[in-house]
């Protein structure tokens, strides 16, 4: 029987020497992250033999397809039926996807997108998930979306969480900054959002309004305790736990307790703030935006990290009505609409205190909320006015 080891290489086999040791992107350069004949360290039946480990997939694929412009590996990397959901709208099909990336990638001949970390969780049975934090640089030199070119530069965040079986992506979420790209481009916000907004309106959709929100039951208050089944570690369940008595309970202090003193926060539009007063702010400016919102997370994992302690990814919603004043200042002044935020936090534990946030969310996005909602009142009034 011949030795793994040595017919692994270009084949797709596990590798025993390294197996299950799988590569994190932090400390390592591409070459060293996309290994031109590496081989295989994780069991991942179906995948393509290129591939190493899950974060050598999703960092490697997603580099030729943005930034190598392979954008057909789409159909080798997508079922026909994946579900892209996005800040602005829900794609559903692979053919979206494939228009959607091209008409992303025409107003920026020079964009790179550089992974900044991968935190996941699964297995070649039940299937991969992977939370996906890029940092995007480019240049506007193109016509296209966004309107004529302003030659300007942009760096960004965006996160991406992929469920992944079997070489393919079948559910896909992205939270791109995008009111970071806009303010650097120079791109009018409101305009930006106006333009957004009409379209949807004009093709019939009045409101992304998903129902009533469960801060709270009747009159009672939100629930003391949070919700910790979608955790599957102690690191997770803590992070549930505090990010409910932050976000729904609003006990803002607790983040005094669960940060170290020296917390460095990356936040939307490039913010890079330091210490828990920041940190603090932050917070608050976006519940202060939307005061009655509740907090859900939909899913968290967490890996062990090379620079020590932990990282966590967290993806979750906040709905509510733009009822107050925060840090949301393109949304102006209370305008009482309703607004869903999608974000994705990513944590770095060290010691038992979180050292790092990155905090991805799309203001521009909830700007869209208020814009469509505020068209389908001008049309309700207009068809209620008496000849």
């Amino acid at each position: 029987m011949a030795d793994k080891s040595d017919t692994a290489k270009g084949t797709g086999e596990l590798a025993p020497a390294r197996a299950e040791k799988v590569m994190q992107v932090e400390r390592h350069d591409y070459p060293d992250l996309a290994p031109a004949e590496g081989k295989r360290t994780q069991a991942m039946r179906g995948f393509d033999p290129i591939y190493t480990d899950i974060v050598d997939y999703i960092v490697r694929c997603t580099h030729k397809i943005w930034d190598e412009r392979d954008i057909g590996l789409i159909y080798s990397h997508y079922t026909h039926n994946c579900v892209l959901y996005g800040t602005t709208g829900t794609l559903y099909t692979r053919e979206e996807v494939v228009r959607d990336t091209i008409q992303r990638l025409v107003s920026y001949p020079e964009r790179r997108g550089m992974a900044t970390q991968v935190i996941w969780k699964g297995n070649e049975d039940d299937g991969f998930y992977t939370s996906h934090l890029v940092t995007g640089t480019g240049r506007h030199t193109q016509g296209g979306p966004l309107g004529a070119p302003t030659g300007r530069m942009f760096t960004s965040r965006t996160i991406a969480d992929c469920m992944i079986y079997e070489n393919k992506i079948y559910r896909e979420w992205v939270v791109a900054d995008t009111t970071a790209i806009l303010q650097q481009l120079g791109v009018d916000v409101q305009a930006y959002a106006e333009r957004i907004a009409k379209a949807s309106f004009d093709k019939g959709v009045v409101s992304l309004d998903i129902g009533e929100n469960r801060h709270m039951i009747g009159q009672y208050p939100p629930e003391a305790e949070a919700d910790t089944s979608l955790a599957s570690t102690e690191v997770e369940r803590h992070t549930l736990r505090w990010m409910h008595d932050v976000y729904n309970r609003k006990m803002l202090g607790t983040i005094a307790k669960v940060c170290a003193p020296t917390v460095q926060y990356h936040g939307p539009l490039m913010a890079e703030l330091y210490g828990v007063a920041s940190v603090i702010h932050q917070t608050l400016g976006l519940i202060g935006s939307l005061p009655d919102a509740a907090f859900t997370p939909q899913h968290i994992c967490s890996n062990l990290c090379e620079e020590g302690g932990e990282k966590v990814a967290v993806r979750w919603i906040m709905e509510g009505h733009h009822l107050g004043y925060g840090i949301l200042n393109h949304l102006g002044a209370p305008t009482g609409k309703r607004v869903q935020v999608m974000g994705i936090s990513h944590f770095h534990y060290k010691n038992g205190k979180i050292v790092d946030e990155w905090r991805v969310y799309d203001e521009a996005s909830m700007l869209v909320q208020v814009k469509l909602a505020q068209m389908a009142d001008a049309k309700a009034a207009t068809l209620s006015a008496p000849d």
